[in-house]
């Protein structure tokens, strides 16, 4: 029996998978505590945790890790790519720092009005929404790259 690669969808499930459960298990390091008071934090069984934290999610769900992530209070921001190397997990600060959260009035009544009209958007525009955001920033990211590459090639090829 020959062994075959994953399709790319499940490749980058498992990256997902992998990269929820290391915030996990970095949250749980910062606590300071036992995995058994974690557990009973964290509202699962303590072999679950225990899975979580050496890496062992194979037979975990996808959704059980993010239900974990949600009661610890991490904040996630899953991401998947055009291959499996791209998708991860990333994890923003709990609170944004005061000097940074509102620097003018405009922009705190900015933030006032996109939560509300959040408020207004079903789930599947807020979806929506938020897809159209990620493709926004993908093709910013990949233009900065477009116009940072030709004068780092050319630096190479003076030396």
């Amino acid at each position: 029996m020959r062994n075959r690669p994953m399709p790319p969808d499940f490749e980058t499930v498992h990256a997902l998978r992998s990269d929820v459960a290391l915030q996990i298990a970095r949250y749980v390091e910062r606590l300071g505590i036992s995995q058994l008071a974690a557990a009973k934090q964290l509202e699962v069984p303590q072999p679950t945790l225990s899975k979580i934290v050496n890496g062992r999610t194979s037979d975990l769900s996808l959704e059980l890790l993010l239900r974990i992530a949600v009661r610890a209070g991490l904040r996630i921001t899953l991401q998947t790519g055009l291959i499996p190397q791209e998708a991860g997990a990333f994890v923003s600060a709990r609170q944004p720092s005061s000097a940074r959260a509102f620097p003018s009035k405009i922009a705190a009544s900015t933030h006032d009005s996109l939560k509300a009209s959040l408020r207004d958007l079903t789930p599947a525009q807020r979806l929506e929404a938020f897809l159209e955001h990620n493709q926004l920033a993908s093709e910013l990211r990949e233009r900065g790259r477009a116009v940072q590459a030709p004068p780092l090639a050319r630096a190479s090829l003076r030396r």
